[in-house]
């Protein structure tokens, strides 16, 4: 009895099975709507309950195909979280090893990222933020500032020399 509820709970009825050729063209669909990293193929496969050597096989066809490159994901993420989201190489750099992508595509990544946009887009961010901030006390506007630029993981060396800066004035 409980072997049959564990597995009930694990395979509820009603769940789709899929066959390898219908799960490799649903991730070609995956993968070409927006690059994937393996993490995330696998993940989505595991939800899709394949079998360890249908992931595989899976995974080698998008590799093969180029659906699936961590090179280039490792590139448009970069540069779509430092452009839309405003975060900073560390929040990106983060982000990336959390989905297990290798140093060198981390690198290759951040190179999408120009010195001058990284440096213009703090200054204008942190000013932003500096003037949005309605709070009396410095020492507090000063933490808040902090605060919100390294949780969008800017350099604390910029954000410091920053914070020096603006309380000048």
């Amino acid at each position: 009895l409980r072997i049959a509820y564990f597995w009930s709970m694990q395979y509820p009825k009603g769940q789709k099975t899929y066959t390898v050729a219908e799960a490799q063209n649903r991730l070609e669909r995956y993968c070409a709507y927006q690059d994937r990293c393996h993490k995330e193929v696998e993940q989505k496969l595991t939800e899709m309950r394949m079998i360890p050597t249908a992931k595989e096989q899976i995974i080698l066809h998008l590799i093969q195909n180029d659906y699936l490159n961590e090179s280039r994901f490792a590139q448009s993420f970069a540069r779509g979280k430092f452009k839309n989201k405003n975060w900073g190489k560390q929040r990106i750099t983060r982000e990336l090893k959390a989905r297990n992508i290798s140093a060198y595509n981390i690198k290759l990544g951040l190179k999408e990222i120009s010195e001058e946009d990284y440096l213009s887009k703090f200054h204008e961010l942190a000013e932003r933020r500096f003037e949005s901030i309605n709070e009396r006390s410095k020492q507090k506007k000063k933490k808040k500032l902090a605060d919100y630029l390294l949780y969008r993981g800017w350099e604390t060396y910029l954000i410091y020399d920053k914070i020096n800066e603006l309380f000048k004035n």
